[in-house]
């Protein structure tokens, strides 16, 4: 059965105490290993035979593809009107989901599960329009390739060198009702290609040239074959629990050759019938990493997200160290770890495997070589390093100042030059240690240098020295301020973090210890807006649930006038908090399920019962980091029990 909607029967209780049954639609998937098998055909025909029967069957979307058996078999079967959408002057015709719900059928024939909509659709991807329906007792039928499942990308980009850029979550696959396998030969499946049955004759000709390879089919038929073993092998696991249970875990990062690991980790989770977890390791850099790096991470989330991984986060700047120590307490017995080609460094101590395998010798460790991969560049941020605040600046040359005439002190009473480069030398320990910007300890050491060398070297008043020894001491001046400089600025992104770590417990604490004197409703929402407001710097907008029914919105944020309130309340937003209220599902901004929105909204949840709706406004390209989303978990969680407390 469906795992998401396993529930067959729902009961509940109206105004007039009557118990309503609302049941949840059952999926079938018609499962083929490349275009032309006949699954649109053995679909159509089965749902031909149910309609005989008295089942009332209604086809959504169809793609005939001009194949005359195909059209016939449509004779006599309700068709939904496709719905028209005008996007950058063409137009396409895409399922119409509203028109579906309305007309709520028993069983609803929707073709290619894969599908990406056009943009203006509710969803992104057809697969989400399906579980809508889903959702709302419709029984669908809907059809597949092999090539389309997520965690086999890379695996089919190996085989036919063709990116397939239409994907669905493995799960969806996994946790369907019903698989039916649709088979043919090889050879037949040629042929009905070369008889123009699949695609007409130009097209055909490409296709035999490049995908319909016998080779390429081969290995499709055996892949998918295996695959759906695999979902009978996973049933049986799910019937029959393990007490050694298996736990793999990935490690997400910023590369976009992450996803492949992330693949590689979701099928041998699958294959082992193990817990999934995706770790990211935040450290003090993650706040200042480049757009397309944070954009590559979302996506790299998205996906393990989408591939069923549970995903956790730790903070600190040693990332082997948190690997270890995660590896350690939740008891991971696999871990995945990508590899690409690196230079041999004389700094660096070995390699992140080489601290891990030391760190953790009974962790089995799996490295997915990337042969695409090249050398990271490392990138210096010159913003970081040239910038600039008032306050240190004076700072910086308050120091300097104060050393010098301690220098002249010293230099009047004949003590020797080393105790004036000494001197200077605790000066940029003292820059280095009390500003935060890196560059005051540079540019702190130079300007000491130069004193010392105008002020207090034979000759003086010029750049030049008249002894050898010492420009080896302003070296060794230089090495020792730099390191000591360079100690001290890690400290104090580790003293960071640990900040950063604290004030996410603070947070929880406070929200905790101020919901549980929460007397009501109200009290409890006013908490929330003030809490996410504070913590994330973002508007709020909270739509309160009550009597089952979804309540005007409360606005809470600073600078919010007229025009933006008339935005965030408008039918568009309220449509998109109506929608996730009543599904149950997160929606908005940076999703795939109205992504125009202005927020993005969350359900307030505990089972199938939504007690809120929260929006968080997102502007363009400014998601909220892996951090900010998990502590927002877990105070989402807090609420609930807040809430289901005083309506016990």
């Amino acid at each position: 059965m469906y795992n998401k909607y396993k529930q067959v029967i729902l009961f509940v209780i109206n105004k007039g105490g009557v118990i309503l049954e609302q049941k949840y639609g059952k999926l079938k998937i018609f499962f083929g290993y490349c275009a032309g098998v006949g699954k649109t055909y053995a679909m159509l025909n089965e749902a031909q035979q149910k309609s005989v029967h008295g089942v009332d069957v209604v086809i959504g979307y169809i793609e005939p593809h001009d194949r005359k058996e195909t059209t016939d078999l449509m004779y006599g079967l309700e068709q939904i009107e496709k719905k028209k959408i005008i996007y950058k002057n063409r137009v396409f015709y895409e399922f119409n989901l509203d028109a579906a719900l309305k007309r709520h059928p028993e069983l609803i024939l929707v073709d290619e599960l894969a599908h990406t909509n056009v943009h203006g659709s509710r969803h992104k991807k057809r697969y989400s329009d399906i579980e809508e329906l889903l959702r709302a007792g419709i029984n669908v039928y809907t059809t597949v390739n092999v090539q389309h499942l997520e965690s086999l990308y890379d695996i089919v980009e190996s085989i036919t060198r063709i990116k397939v850029n239409e994907r669905i979550p493995d799960h969806i696959f996994d946790d369907a009702d019903d698989v039916k396998l649709v088979d043919i030969e090889i050879d037949d499946l040629i042929n009905r290609l070369k008889e123009g049955k699949i695609y007409h004759q130009k097209q055909a000709q490409r296709a035999l040239e490049n995908f319909f390879i016998r080779d390429n089919l081969t290995a499709l038929r055996e892949i998918a074959l295996r695959r759906c073993a695999d979902r009978i092998n996973l049933i049986t696991a799910k019937q029959n629990k393990s007490f050694l249970k298996e736990h793999i875990m990935v490690c997400l990062g910023t590369s976009p050759t992450n996803q492949k690991v992330i693949r590689t980790a979701a099928r041998m989770a699958q294959a082992f019938h193990a817990d999934f977890t995706a770790l990211y390791v935040e450290t003090s850099q993650s706040k200042n990493m480049q757009k397309k790096q944070l954009n590559q991470l979302q996506s790299n989330l998205t996906l393990a997200r989408h591939l069923k991984a549970d995903i956790v986060s730790t903070y600190g700047d040693n990332i082997a160290y948190q690997i270890s120590q995660y590896a350690k307490t939740s008891n991971v017995s696999k871990l995945v770890l990508g590899r690409s080609y690196q230079k041999p460094s004389l700094i660096k101590k070995g390699t992140i495997v080489d601290q891990l395998t030391k760190a953790t010798p009974n962790l089995e460790i799996f490295i997915i070589p990337d042969t695409n991969s090249t050398a990271q560049k490392t990138h210096l941020n010159f913003k970081k390093l040239t910038e600039f605040s008032l306050r240190e600046t004076l700072i910086t040359l308050f120091i300097l100042s104060i050393t010098t005439l301690i220098a002249f002190g010293l230099y009047y009473f004949n003590l020797n030059i080393t105790n004036i480069i000494l001197l200077y030398v605790l000066a940029s320990c003292i820059i280095g240690m009390t500003t935060f910007y890196p560059i005051y300890n540079l540019i702190g050491t130079f300007i000491s240098i130069i004193l010392i060398d105008i002020f207090f070297i034979e000759p003086r008043f010029s750049l030049t020295v008249a002894s050898r020894e010492y420009p080896l001491m302003l070296l060794v001046m230089i090495i020792v301020s730099v390191s000591i400089s360079t100690m001290g600025h890690r400290l104090k992104k580790e003293n960071a973090l640990a900040s950063m770590h604290s004030y996410s417990m603070d947070v929880l604490l406070q929200i905790s210890q101020r919901l549980q004197v929460a007397k009501s409703y109200d009290d409890i929402m006013q908490e929330t807006c003030y809490q996410l407001n504070k913590m994330l710097n973002r508007t709020i907008i909270f739509y309160p649930v009550k009597n089952k029914e979804l309540q005007s919105p409360v606005i809470y944020g600073t600078n919010i006038n007229s025009k933006i309130k008339s935005i965030l309340t408008s039918y568009d937003e309220l449509a998109v908090a109506k929608w996730v209220f009543i599904n149950n599902k997160n929606a908005g901004a940076t999703t795939n399920t109205l992504p125009k929105a202005k927020a993005w909204y969350l359900a307030i949840r505990k089972n199938n019962i939504v007690y809120a709706v929260v929006g968080i406004v997102i502007k363009e390209d400014d998601d909220l980091i892996p951090y900010e989303k998990t502590l927002l978990k877990a105070i989402l969680n807090e609420i609930v029990l807040a809430i289901d407390s005083i309506k016990k």
